[in-house]
């Protein structure tokens, strides 16, 4: 089993650290070259006219100060990816509170999504950034399809394997696997027999999904097993041939 994550607008900002070492994060070989071509262009983003910059990231003029933090990147002090994410999913998943174990299992099993870097293991150690998938740069373009072809020869996509999905479409359209089966985690409300997708709560619901995953004895081989073990957890949930969807 392999699960994806989302990464989170909000991020703690480290204070102190080592900087970035793209040798260190996961896929160096084949995502370093693109990971350090973005930070080439986020330090001449900085040099850039505000307003410009601020609109090439997709961010708000009170968030305009992000631009010279993103610029300075390569030197500011590096943090766990699992600890700088803090967004309702991972406060709910809570990956410091797993025991030992499972927090070993997370290490081999959790990957997070990210438009800057690709994808990143949970103690991968990155700078706060400021950089969604939404971000249009100069000679980049999508995020998404600026990683696609890297992702396809970095990520592991055997048949058999189980991939659980937790990313938001705009993550998700940066790779998906070929071979393995893919279940992407979907929230609804059932009110009536009318059936409503959720947003803010589908995070919170993914991240105890991915919690109860983490924990469980056996990691599932398959999309029933993994099936069973959010209902065991005490989840309603509802299994489709590509989506374990639950019912909040």
């Amino acid at each position: 089993m392999l699960i994806l994550l989302p990464p989170s607008e909000g991020k703690a900002m480290p204070v102190q650290g080592k900087p970035l070492d793209l040798d260190s994060l996961a896929f160096a070989e084949e995502l370093s070259l693109l990971r350090s071509r973005l930070l080439d262009a986020l330090e001449q983003l900085g040099g850039k006219p505000p307003g410009r910059a601020v609109q090439a990231l997709r961010i708000s003029d009170g968030q305009a100060g992000e631009v010279e933090l993103n610029a300075a990147l390569r030197e500011a002090p590096a943090a766990a990816a699992g600890r700088l994410y803090s967004g309702v999913l991972y406060e709910r998943l809570d990956l410091a509170g797993l025991p030992a174990a499972a927090r070993r299992r997370a290490e081999r099993q959790v990957l997070i999504a990210s438009a800057l870097w690709g994808f990143v293991r949970p103690e991968d150690r990155i700078p706060y950034y400021r950089f969604s998938a939404k971000a249009r740069l100069e000679g980049v373009g999508p995020p998404a399809a600026w990683w696609r072809d890297a992702l396809v020869e970095a990520m592991p996509d055997q048949p058999g394997d189980l991939i659980v999905d937790m990313r938001s479409a705009a993550y998700a359209a940066a790779w998906k696997p070929k071979q393995a089966t893919l279940l992407s985690v979907r929230a609804f409300t059932d009110t009536a027999g009318e059936r409503k997708t959720v947003s803010h709560m589908a995070k919170a619901v993914r991240g105890d999904i991915a919690r109860a995953l983490l924990l469980a004895k056996k990691p599932p081989a398959d999309s029933e097993a993994a099936a069973a073990i959010a209902s065991e957890a005490g989840f309603e949930v509802e299994l489709t041939p590509t989506s374990l969807d639950v019912i909040v």
